[in-house]
């Protein structure tokens, strides 16, 4: 070997220090997009986020319009010997029509509204007091970190669907129920018990951090509080919080649709040109009733339900990949 050869340690270690450096939400992103089945879910949630925004626009038919009031049609594609009701299908319904004649594909595009916005919306409340009361209760301690936590002990031990179920029916004929089809009750009860969780990680990940040399630094030069938590603590639990957010909003999907499975989600609408017009929850209950006569009704809407899930699941998995700190340059 020739004296003037370059240890290959020093090779690897001058070839690691020669490598553009990257931020971490920057490495995380690269991360995301080389996951096959992130990308799929990503893919997804995107689709059926077009499909809610553009639902007048791409559905065939009005939701609620009573076409030629024939009943249950099964989809033209369906040979006539496997109808049940002995009808052939209708070019026009490619997934036939509920017992009154309405388009059930249209209802279906149109109950992707309601999943899509019970995805996010109580999600974000969710998120916004579960962050606001873990980082006070992590970052003041004491009494008030001790009285914040009894109260989130207290909200654990509520049976989340029970309570969901339990509002749903109490209020349901109030004003509060009435208003939008009972959407804003259906918000409360799906936010009010679920910050529990991410209040517990964010209280954690602040104790541990209040303590570190950057928030000490902060805190020496006269840096307020508020402005620790928000500029210094926050942005170093977004991670964990990002993660936890991806895999709470396939929970909402589904509790939205077993609550209108139940009778107890929101109202149909009556105007088409009311934004949530059907769920598929509510689907899902006709379509129970007739399983036999129009077996779609309930398909369709519990295979869209399947697909969302599935979307927003391994959306969150790559995520907890993505933004794993150990995972970091491995990949």
């Amino acid at each position: 070997m020739s004296s003037t050869s370059v240890p290959m340690s020093r090779l690897s270690d001058e070839a690691i220090l020669a490598r553009p450096s990257v931020s971490l939400w920057t490495d995380a992103w690269y991360r995301l997009i080389r996951n096959k089945a992130a990308v799929m879910g990503m893919v997804i949630v995107i689709i059926f986020v077009l499909v809610a925004a553009l639902a007048p626009w791409i559905a065939p038919h009005d939701p609620l319009k009573i076409n030629d009031g024939k009943g249950y049609l099964p989809p033209p594609w369906m040979p006539i010997e496997m109808s049940v009701t002995g009808k052939a299908g209708d070019p026009r319904f490619f997934l036939g029509t509920d017992s009154i004649g309405r388009d059930v594909l249209s209802r279906v595009l149109y109950g992707a509204r309601v999943s899509i916005v019970v995805a996010f919306v109580p999600t974000a409340i969710i998120v916004i007091v579960g962050v606001i009361i873990g980082l006070a209760a992590g970052y003041a301690g004491g009494r008030v970190d001790n009285f914040l936590m009894r109260i989130t002990d207290v909200v654990w031990g509520f049976p989340d669907l029970l309570f969901y179920v339990v509002v749903m029916i109490a209020l349901r004929d109030t004003p509060i129920g009435d208003f939008a089809n009972g959407l804003l009750l259906l918000f409360g009860a799906l936010a009010v018990v679920s910050w529990v969780g991410i209040a517990r990680v964010v209280r954690g990940q602040t104790l541990s951090l209040k303590e570190k040399e950057f928030v000490e630094a902060a805190r020496s030069i006269g840096t307020s509080d508020l402005q620790i938590m928000a500029r210094h603590i926050l942005p170093n639990t977004l991670s964990p919080i990002i993660v936890m957010t991806a895999f709470r909003i396939p929970g909402m999907i589904i509790t939205e649709a077993v609550l209108g499975y139940l009778g107890l989600g929101l109202r149909p609408g009556t105007d088409p040109r009311e934004f949530f017009v059907a769920s598929w929850g509510g689907l899902m209950l006709q379509g129970q009733s007739a399983l036999n006569a129009q077996p779609w009704l309930l398909l369709s809407p519990a295979i869209c339900v399947a697909l969302v899930v599935m979307g927003f699941t391994f959306l969150g998995d790559g995520l907890r990949d993505a933004l794993d700190p150990r995972m970091r340059g491995t990949s």
